[in-house]
C-alpha cells in the first residue's frame, strides 16, 4: 500500500501511519529500530529496495529524507508512506522537503516519526557531511554509516575517516572485507603455524576497501604492509589480492577475476573460492546487526591507518 501526502507536516505523516497501520492491518509490534536515510533524488529506488530486503532480517520503520537544493523554492514537505508488499518487512516514509523546510534544523522532520524507545540509524549512501556525529540527524543515532565507494575520490575519503570518527560511526567500504577478513583469518588459523613477517595488498584505484584491509592487517599482524592501488586496464573493482609472507613461503589469496578466488599455499594444491562481492543489502543487513560501536573499526582507522605507510609507487606495485 502507498499513500501520498502531498504539502503536509510530520503530525499529519504520524496520524497517517496510525491509520494506515489500521486499515491494512499492519503493525508496529516487532520494529526493533528506526533507519533514517539521507539520500539524493535518483538515487531513492535502490536505497529502499536494499531497507526493504534488510528489513526482512531487522523489522523496522524506514525514514527517507531528501532536501531540496536552495532555499529559493516555497517551504514544503511532501510524504509518501508504503506499508505491506511495497515495504517488505518496514514501514517506509519518503520526506522531501523544499526551501527553508529543508534547510532548517532537520532533526525536527524526523522526530515525530521515530519508533518510540527504538535505536536510530541514520545512513548516507551519497552527499555525506562532515563530522556526521556532529549532526543534527547524526546526535540522536546510535549507529552512522557512510560509504566511501560512492565519493568522488574514495581514498582520500578514506584517509580522513580516522580524523573524524566518533564511536559509532562505520562504513560499507569496511563491511566490503567481511568475507575478506574470515578467509585470511581461517588461513591462519591452519597449519604451519609460522608467524607472518610481511604482508601484500592490491586492489582497484577506486576501492576504499583496499586501505582499510592493509590497515587491518597492519593492525592484527603488527608486521610491514606493502599496498597498493592498479590501474583500472589492470585490475577495475574491488580487492585483487593478499599476500601473506612467512619463513616457508607465500599464502596468496588473488581474484583471477570478480566472483572467484583462488587459495594458493606452500606445498598444497591451488583451491578455487566462490568469492563474490557483497551486495548492499548484505551490507546494510550486516550493520545492523549490531547497535553498539564497532571497536575494531574505529582502531582500524585510528590506530591502524596512523601505523599504515604510504601506498607503494606504480614502480614497485608488481610482485
Amino acid at each position: 500500500m502507498i499513500v501520498d501526502l502531498p504539502d503536509t507536516t510530520v503530525s499529519k505523516i504520524s496520524r497517517a501511519l496510525v491509520s494506515v497501520r489500521e486499515e491494512g492491518g499492519a503493525v508496529a509490534l516487532g520494529r526493533v529500530l528506526t533507519l533514517i536515510i539521507l539520500t539524493r533524488e535518483g538515487a531513492v529506488e535502490e536505497v529502499i529496495e536494499a531497507a526493504n530486503d534488510a528489513s526482512r532480517e531487522h523489522p523496522m520503520r524506514v525514514i527517507v529524507l531528501m532536501i531540496g537544493d536552495g532555499l529559493e523554492a516555497e517551504s514544503r514537505l511532501d510524504a509518501q508512506i508504503r506499508v505491506g508488499g511495497d515495504a517488505g518487512a518496514s514501514e517506509v516514509v519518503t520526506l522531501r522537503a523544499f526551501g527553508e523546510a529543508g534547510h532548517s534544523n532537520l532533526e525536527s522532520l524526523v522526530t515525530g516519526l521515530l519508533l518510540p524507545d527504538a535505536p536510530v540509524v541514520v545512513w548516507w549512501p551519497n552527499r555525506t557531511p562532515e563530522h556526521i556525529s556532529k549532526t543534527s540527524i547524526g546526535r540522536i543515532a546510535q549507529r552512522r554509516i557512510t560509504d566511501a565507494a560512492t565519493k568522488s575520490d574514495p581514498s582520500e575519503w578514506v584517509a580522513d575517516l580516522g580524523s573524524q570518527y566518533a564511536p559509532g560511526d562505520t562504513d560499507l567500504a569496511w563491511t566490503r572485507l567481511t568475507r575478506w577478513r574470515e578467509q585470511l583469518a581461517a588461513i591462519l588459523d591452519q597449519p604451519p603455524y609460522e608467524p607472518v613477517i610481511g604482508v601484500r595488498v592490491r586492489g582497484a584505484s577506486d576501492s576504499p576497501s583496499t586501505a582499510l584491509l592493509a590497515a587491518w592487517l597492519r593492525l592484527a599482524l603488527d608486521v610491514p604492509v606493502d599496498w597498493a592501488y592498479l590501474d583500472a586496464d589492470e585490475w577495475p573493482h574491488g580487492i585483487k589480492s593478499v599476500a601473506l609472507v612467512r619463513q616457508s613461503g607465500e599464502v596468496l589469496l588473488e581474484r583471477p577475476s570478480p566472483g572467484t578466488a583462488i587459495l594458493t599455499q606452500p606445498g598444497q594444491p591451488s583451491h578455487e573460492l566462490a568469492f563474490p562481492r557483497r551486495s548492499l543489502r548484505e551490507c546494510l543487513a550486516e550493520e545492523l546487526r549490531r547497535l553498539d560501536p564497532d571497536v575494531l573499526y574505529g582502531r582500524v582507522i585510528t590506530e591502524g591507518w596512523a601505523l599504515l605507510d604510504q601506498p607503494a609507487t606504480k614502480a614497485t606495485q608488481g610482485r
